[in-house]
């Protein structure tokens, strides 16, 4: 399986875009960010919007120009696709995909049930028990996400995707 960087640099030869804000059309893509960001106000003539409506960003998704922006949003829903189903784990039953409050484990402060590549259920616990969540502040959900990747979560059988779950905009922590 390849690595992010992997695969950024093999298919992702133009990870920089220019993008008009309002209707999220892709102007331009391009490999080098300073290129790109000294050549807005020509996207911004040619194209017949002001400078002030482009968005400059580095995406990890290919995009095409005259496209829609294809990126995952602040709410992860493109990345975080879940559904929640029953499955038997040391002969109860548990309910899949859904992170919920450890009380059984001191040291960790959220597990989950999962089923990995072999189609077995596992459990996955995850988030240090002595600190707050605080999602709701814009800054720091961005500091966090990117700290921890969760642009590229990994696979549901790791605490960094279900930390980066916990961690999407307008979620609520249940139980």
């Amino acid at each position: 399986m390849k690595t992010f960087k992997e695969h950024t640099i093999t298919e992702l030869k133009e990870p920089y875009v220019v993008f008009n804000k309002k209707t999220k059309e892709v102007l331009a893509t391009g490999s080098n960010s300073r290129s790109l960001f000294a050549r807005r106000s020509g996207y911004a003539r040619d194209n017949k919007v002001d400078v002030k409506d482009l968005e400059f960003k580095r995406v990890s998704k290919k995009q095409e120009v005259g496209t829609k922006l294809k990126e995952a949003t602040d709410s992860c829903d493109a990345i975080f696709e879940q559904t929640i189903e029953e499955a038997e784990y040391q002969g109860k039953k548990v309910k899949l995909n859904d992170p919920i409050r450890t009380s059984e484990n001191p040291n960790k402060k959220f597990k989950v049930y999962v089923k990995n590549d072999k189609g077995k259920v596992v459990v996955v616990r995850f988030g240090d028990p002595n600190m707050e969540i605080k999602r709701d502040d814009p800054e720091r959900r961005k500091n966090f996400r990117a700290r921890h990747n969760c642009d590229n979560p990994g696979p549901k059988t790791k605490a960094r995707y279900w930390s980066c779950y916990q961690w999407r905009g307008g979620a609520k922590v249940d139980n």
